[in-house]
């Protein structure tokens, strides 16, 4: 039996070799020549460093690059790899990443547009630092992105919200999202490890790059900018930024968020979008663990776990981008609903709440669970949401270590669901069998209706 796995495992090996001898980047002068030169195949990467100081373009259907090597982009203002308006491309197994000293970035590792059935698998995606994204996929259906690690894509910024009417300010931050999807459909992002190791939101950090501090500031203030803010020219919301972010809520519809490992992000998992499932994911020591808003209907959030956030760890919200169905108008067209709702927050476990790397920021001001009203006085309210079987669990209770002794800490936050009120505030939300470790002040600011 042995000899026949030994022998079937040559073969495999061999075939394999022949088949990456036939199409290998090897053959050619470089990667760009060699996906040139044989449109519609795989292209095979072999184990080695390759440079390059221009992107590169992937453009007909069923093709793509495999293999164990690892891609150097010494250019900070190009991605490495962008795929535009292709059908069936895959990228698998490579490493991406940015030469030593240039890995602050404005560009992507990978930004695919316009596809349909791109399959991005096993890629590692390291120290592509950047304002952007480190993996993008936009205008895109049928999408998958697997088992793929994303490592310290965060970097040194400023965020610009002085267009407008909503903020009229811009101010220093800590910015970057690990993997951006955006007016997309069908999209699968499963089984990936995002994790940031280089900027954590210490106070050494926020000192030594006067991180929320004003950089400009518009005459008037924005209509839904905190008066305190505003006066005071500094923000705490200075670590921007997501994990995995999936909006253009009007467009994005029918994603799946599953089984992935997200660590040290700003928002764990931002959804501006329809139709979503989000499960079995772990969130850790994200000072957001998610929230789904601007228009965010028929959510599905089941079997996750989040540990150490600051903010809140589950948070439904209309956003400023919320808006009721509305008739045709004067030469403009009828425009359907963006309305947030119809969801349900199933079977997940909150825990260690208040104890993550932004605490010192937020203090206990924190809620588990928050459901808010809109941002604008003319959003639609969050309606109709099914809270089930979820456990908020205060870690203090069982006593932590403080100075080599066991401690009883009280909870590290008010209380275990904040539900917003007046206005436009949240209708039809429906509480059952959680169990919700009280806070502070207990365990809602208002009476939680079976």
């Amino acid at each position: 039996m042995k000899t026949w796995i030994i022998v079937a495992a040559a073969c495999l090996t061999l075939l394999t070799s022949i088949a990456s001898a036939e199409i290998s980047v090897s053959h050619h002068r470089s990667i760009q020549e060699a996906l040139d030169a044989n449109p519609g195949r795989m292209v095979y990467v072999p184990a080695g460093d390759y440079t390059i100081s221009e992107k590169i373009r992937i453009r007909g259907d069923n093709s793509g690059l495999f293999g164990p090597g690892r891609i150097i982009q010494t250019n900070t203002n190009s991605p490495i790899i962008q795929i535009e308006g292709a059908e069936g491309v895959q990228l698998r197994e490579l490493t991406l990443t940015r030469a030593e000293g240039k890995m602050d970035t404005g560009s992507e590792a990978v930004v695919a547009t316009k596809c349909r059935n791109l399959v991005m698998e096993n890629l590692r995606v390291l120290d592509n630092r950047t304002r952007s994204a480190a993996i993008a996929v936009r205008e895109c259906t049928g999408s998958q992105i697997r088992g793929c690690l994303v490592r310290n894509y965060m970097r040194i910024s400023v965020d610009d919200r002085t267009a407008g009417t909503d903020w009229g300010y811009a101010f220093k931050c800590i910015d970057g999202t690990g993997i951006e999807v955006r007016y997309s459909k069908g999209t699968l992002i499963q089984g990936n490890r995002v994790i940031e190791q280089n900027l954590l939101p210490t106070p050494e950090i926020q000192k030594q790059f006067e991180l929320g501090k004003f950089v400009k500031k518009n005459a008037k203030k924005g209509a839904i900018m905190s008066q305190k803010a505003w006066d005071a020219e500094y923000t705490d919301n200075w670590r921007q930024g997501s994990a995995i972010i999936v909006t253009a809520p009007e467009v994005s519809d029918c994603t799946q968020i599953l089984g992935n490992y997200i660590e040290n992000a700003a928002q764990g998992i931002d959804l501006h979008s329809d139709h979503v499932i989000v499960a079995q994911n772990i969130i850790n020591n994200s000072f957001m663990g998610m929230k789904a808003m601007h228009g965010s209907r028929h959510v599905l959030i089941i079997g996750n776990q989040f540990i150490k956030n600051d903010l809140w760890s589950i948070g439904l919200m209309p956003g400023a981008a919320s808006h009721a169905a509305a008739p045709a108008h004067e030469g403009k067209p009828a425009v359907g609903p963006n309305v947030d709702g119809g969801s349900i927050i199933a079977n997940n476990i909150i825990s260690d709440f208040g104890y993550g790397h932004s605490h010192w920021i937020w203090g206990d001001n924190g809620a588990p669970l928050r459901f808010s009203r809109g941002q604008k006085p003319d959003n639609p309210p969050l309606t109709d949401v099914i809270i089930q079987g979820n456990v908020v669990y205060d870690t203090g209770r069982d006593q932590i270590i403080v100075n080599g002794q066991p401690k009883i800490e009280p909870p590290r936050y008010k209380y275990a669901v904040i539900i917003e009120t007046g206005g436009n505030g949240p209708r039809g939300l429906r509480f059952s069998n959680n169990i919700f470790h009280p806070g502070a002040q207990g365990i809602s600011n208002v009476e939680l209706k079976p």
